[in-house]
């Protein structure tokens, strides 16, 4: 579940003394890191921080103080993380849409190209489509049909508009014909209570953001975006196995920090990520 993605920080064992040296020299960090994600409380992107910063904190030396700062489709937090002083006491983590696809769907009022200096890709989630057990469908072929059957009665969440999970549910509409309606939310953990009490039926999101909901009959799994089984689902599909060929999505989560944040930082962040996606988490 867990990559690493900065080769600069990592490319071999001559860099991370380097790296290494240069943090020290800096004195960096002395005091607590500001970790904001800009999506609701207790979502994905805080569970990863809480997996990471168990190995993280003590490499560092310091703590990790992880802050939700949802809005706009993330842009309200990732914007303040852009706008912070460079100095590595606030960084971002944050999925796909907010590195890559908002500026393509919406007006914004950064460049998140321009302004964000990447650390590493902290995680890569798998998508997995849950419903309402009080849907008459327990594949996704027969979720289909019963969409199909009763048009525009059905609504789908998503964590925010422009997310991976959403253009997700927008190929898969296109390809079947259904009609189902996007309800967007701020962050994962209001969407997961709104498909347990039905007023979602369907909802793409990784694992772990359900908690125990399917293990305890809550929710049904229908199929995973990935081109094989999962192997904590290995009885649920693949979208291509249920009839939909071509549906691979999963969600990455970056880190990064405002542009113009020294190198030395930016290396002894990534390393300090590298070790901890390496320790058994």
């Amino acid at each position: 579940m867990l990559q690493i993605t900065r080769r600069r920080a990592l490319a071999g064992a001559t860099l991370a003394p380097f790296a290494a040296t240069r943090a020290r020299a800096a004195g960096y960090p002395d005091r607590p890191i500001r970790v904001i994600s800009p999506y609701a409380a207790g979502g994905v992107s805080e569970n990863i921080m809480h997996l990471l910063g168990v190995s993280m904190e003590p490499r560092l030396g310091q703590k990790l103080v992880f802050e939700a700062k949802p809005g706009a489709a993330g842009n309200v937090g990732t914007e303040q993380v852009a706008r912070a002083t460079p100095d590595g006491e606030t960084i971002l983590i944050a999925a796909t849409n907010n590195f890559v696809i908002n500026q393509f769907v919406m007006t914004m009022t950064f460049d998140p190209l321009k302004s964000l200096a990447p650390i590493a890709k902290a995680a890569e989630v798998p998508l997995v489509l849950f419903s309402n057990p009080e849907v008459p469908a327990r594949t996704l072929q027969e979720f289909v049909a019963y969409a199909k059957a009763n048009r525009g009665k059905l609504n789908y969440g998503v964590p925010s508009l422009g997310t991976v999970n959403h253009l997700l549910m927008e190929r898969l509409k296109q390809t079947t014909g259904a009609e189902i309606t996007a309800i967007p939310y701020r962050g994962s953990p209001p969407a997961v209570l709104a498909l347990l009490k039905n007023d979602i039926q369907i909802f793409p999101i990784g694992l772990a953001a359900v908690g125990t909901s399917l293990a305890d009959g809550k929710l049904t799994a229908l199929a995973v975006a990935t081109k094989e089984r999962l192997p904590m689902l290995p009885d649920v599909p693949t979208i291509t196995e249920s009839g939909f060929p071509g549906f691979v999505a999963s969600n990455w989560f970056g880190m990064a920090a405002p542009a113009g944040t020294p190198d030395g930082i930016l290396d002894t962040l990534a390393k300090s990520i590298f070790e901890a996606q390496s320790t058994d988490l």
